[in-house]
């Protein structure tokens, strides 16, 4: 598999490969991940979040599931607070997947179910940040990810 240059910075990841199958270490989850390529933008988004925005490795989780009108489904990063409320969903897509309006309506409905205030959704190519106000139902895009260490 062809690792593409994303619009996030590199990274040292620990990569393997076991005849021709990639496995990446993921250091959240503590163990080798098969390597597709919209692991490889969620392993760069977790990494951005630590070491550019400050946020703290303990209170991030990866794939957590949740339902959604009786249906199992997975968020792909969750971030939180340290009263162990959630402050943050990422919704990653592969570097092909265009990042449309279907996209935004996915982490919509995730959102409805951890109802935070911060949304994330990045194809590794183009990275999109809303905040969302749940009491007036409102959402405005921003221009950066705030880091952990200034709330939204």
């Amino acid at each position: 598999m062809n690792l593409p240059p994303l619009n996030l910075p590199p990274y040292p990841f620990k990569i393997s490969d076991d005849n021709g199958q990639l496995s990446l270490f993921d250091e959240i989850r503590k163990k080798n991940i098969i390597l597709t390529p919209e692991e490889w933008v969620r392993q760069h988004f977790v990494q951005y979040l630590i070491r550019q925005k400050g946020y703290p490795r303990s209170l991030i989780r990866l794939e957590g599931g949740l339902k959604l009108n009786g249906l199992q489904k997975r968020t792909d990063i969750v971030v939180f607070d340290s009263s162990g409320q959630r402050i943050l969903i990422v919704e990653c897509k592969a570097p092909s997947v265009s990042i449309d309006q279907k996209t935004f309506d996915q982490v919509a409905r995730y959102n409805m179910v951890h109802k935070v205030s911060l949304l994330a959704v990045s194809n590794g190519l183009q990275h999109f940040y809303c905040t969302i106000n749940h009491e007036r139902r409102k959402y405005q895009f921003i221009e950066e990810l705030p880091a952990y260490s200034k709330p939204v």
